[in-house]
């Protein structure tokens, strides 16, 4: 088991696509991961072709709260008075979770519809690397508006303030993985998806790692990891 851990925080370090799945009593669900900071377009790719999920990035907690970037369900709360449509929404029935992680969306300013390969790389890239600058948080806030705008093509996951101890979803077992790896905590991830329009079942996930030389571990194993670091 440590084998498999050493080798995906290698993978995650080089650059690597590396595979997880959370738990067979969840979402039973695989994604792709990368750490954020070596997004490129050759990798959106290859999550658009072969996982074919949602392309997310996460945010960790402490990060998020100096970027001031909320909850998506917090706002539609708070908004409710205004649009009272909003409230009838409440993510308060997902069957394996007690939380959306979900945020808001971004573009870069320098792309141009945000979606392409590329558009999509350059945000991924550029939101790492501010977060994982030295400078000021309120510099920090101030490049922010400077550089990005929002709604955009980049869906934002905020990881659970305590992380792994409140909510172990791909969010937080992903970002955990940077931090493990000792690079900015910021994962880029997308749901692997079957021919059959469900989940990739894990026996064709470990096929597709075995063929692509991928990592693959699971949830289990990685929060056994976290926990005995």
């Amino acid at each position: 088991m440590e084998d498999k851990i050493a080798k995906a925080l290698e993978d995650l370090r080089n650059g690597r696509i590396v595979l997880l799945y959370d738990f067979d009593d969840r979402e039973k669900e695989t994604d792709m991961v990368v750490a954020s900071e070596f997004i490129t377009p050759d990798v959106i790719k290859t999550m658009r072709h072969d996982a074919g999920g949602l392309i997310c990035t996460s945010v960790y907690g402490p990060d998020a709260d100096v970027l001031r970037f909320p909850f998506l369900a917090d706002i539609f709360a708070q908004m409710a008075d205004r649009f009272p449509g909003l409230e009838t929404l409440a993510p308060d029935d997902i069957p394996y979770d007690t939380k959306s992680a979900f945020s808001i969306t971004i573009n870069h300013r320098d792309t141009y519809t945000g979606i392409t390969d590329r558009d999509r790389a350059l945000t991924i890239r550029e939101l790492a690397n501010l977060i994982g600058s030295d400078m000021s948080d309120e510099d920090k806030r101030q490049e922010l508006g400077r550089h990005f705008r929002a709604p955009g093509h980049i869906h934002l996951l905020r990881t659970s303030d305590q992380l792994l101890k409140t909510r172990k979803g791909h969010t937080e077992m992903s970002t955990a993985l940077t931090l493990m790896a000792g690079l900015t905590p910021s994962a880029t991830i997308c749901e692997m998806m079957g021919d059959d329009g469900m989940a990739m079942s894990k026996e064709e996930v470990r096929r597709y790692a075995e063929k692509n030389d991928l990592a693959f571990i699971e949830g289990k194993e990685l929060i056994n990891a976290w926990m005995n670091r």
